[in-house]
Parts: structure tokens; C-alpha cells; sequence
């Protein structure tokens, strides 16, 4: 095997299994190091990357680094590390499930900003003094806005983040009694900053 040409050798067959070997020359001697082995702790560098199937998938906490871009005045991060999207169940604010009118509630998570949007109908049982829905990502306070259509009477009401849900309040920023929301139908698409 010694003197077979690599050309002659039979092809491998793919994917590899990473536990094949290689021989490499190490400080003057020759060693062997298993496929996985060959790039483990190093960086990769690299023109362009293409993958023809499968997922790009990034460890907990890391990201793609824009660092190289040109920052802004009160730039806090550069790191794009987080996406996500789902389906969740707002509650009122004693933990009540709010029926869905069309569908489930949907969510995205673009780094730190959230998008929500939902087709809810509040129970009539709802309890608790002031009029709010759950978010599925806790916000930061005071942040984010909302449109929200009042179904039954064609009120417009507004919404600001409180940090795990939307309050309601009036266009004039009265907070809304949950008992005056009860059995009603809202529209609601909230965009705010997760914590």
C-alpha cells in the first residue's frame, strides 16, 4: 500500500464520519489526526461559504460579528445573536388564557426586537385592576407601541410594554379596567426591545 498512488486508492466513501485519520508531519514527525480533529479550535478563514443542504448552526451566546462596519454613536453591539419565532398564549392579568378569535398568537425575535401580533377575545371573567395580555418575551418598560382596533364599539386603544405584558390604555393614556374589556375582540401587533 506503501508505494500505491493516491490516484490509484478507492474514493471514500460520504459524508465522512470525522474518526477517519490522516498522517500529518508534527514538529519534525509524522503523526496521525482524525478528520474531526483537523480544524478543532481553530478559526477558519474563508472567502465565502455556501451550504448546499443543512443548517448553519451557531453555539449558545455567538453570533455573526458586524464588527467590521463602521459604528455609530451609542452602538452598544455589533453581534447578531439571536432569531427566533413561535407561537404563544396570551393571559390576561390573572393569569388567564385569552381565546384566540383567528388562529394562535404569533411572535419573531429579530436580536433584541420582538414582534407580536395576535386575534384575541377577552374572558369574561377577567380579573385584576388594569386591562393587560401577556407578551411571550419579557420587554424592556416603556418601550414598543401598538395599534389595537376595538372590535365591538370601533374604540382605538394604545398599549405600552410594562416588562412581561401590554397594558391598555385609552388614546389619552387612561390605564382601561379590565371589567370594561370583558368579551371583547382585539386586534393587536406590538414591536418593542426584549430585556
Amino acid at each position: 500500500m506503501a508505494d500505491t498512488k493516491i490516484s490509484a486508492l478507492p474514493a471514500s466513501t460520504t459524508p465522512l464520519a470525522g474518526t477517519e485519520v490522516l498522517p500529518i508531519v508534527q514538529s519534525s514527525a509524522t503523526k496521525q489526526v482524525s478528520v474531526a480533529n483537523l480544524t478543532a479550535g481553530r478559526a477558519i478563514s474563508a472567502t465565502q461559504l455556501t451550504l448546499t443542504t443543512g443548517n448553519l448552526i451557531v453555539a449558545s451566546g455567538q453570533g455573526i460579528d458586524f464588527s467590521a462596519t463602521p459604528q455609530q454613536a451609542g452602538m452598544t453591539s455589533e453581534l447578531f445573536a439571536d432569531y427566533e419565532e413561535g407561537t404563544w398564549t396570551p393571559t390576561d392579568a390573572s393569569g388567564a388564557s385569552l381565546s384566540f378569535s383567528t388562529g394562535p398568537a404569533y411572535y419573531t425575535k429579530v436580536g433584541r426586537l420582538v414582534t407580536a401580533s395576535f386575534i384575541v377575545t377577552y374572558p369574561a371573567t377577567a380579573s385584576g385592576a388594569t386591562a393587560n395580555i401577556s407578551l411571550p418575551i419579557t420587554g424592556i418598560s416603556s418601550t414598543g407601541g401598538a395599534f389595537f382596533i376595538y372590535q365591538t364599539n370601533g374604540v382605538n386603544y394604545r398599549a405600552y410594554v410594562t416588562g412581561t405584558s401590554i397594558q391598555f390604555v385609552t388614546l389619552n393614556g387612561v390605564g382601561v379596567a379590565n371589567s370594561s374589556m370583558s368579551t371583547f375582540r382585539f386586534d393587536g401587533v406590538i414591536t418593542y426591545i426584549a430585556a
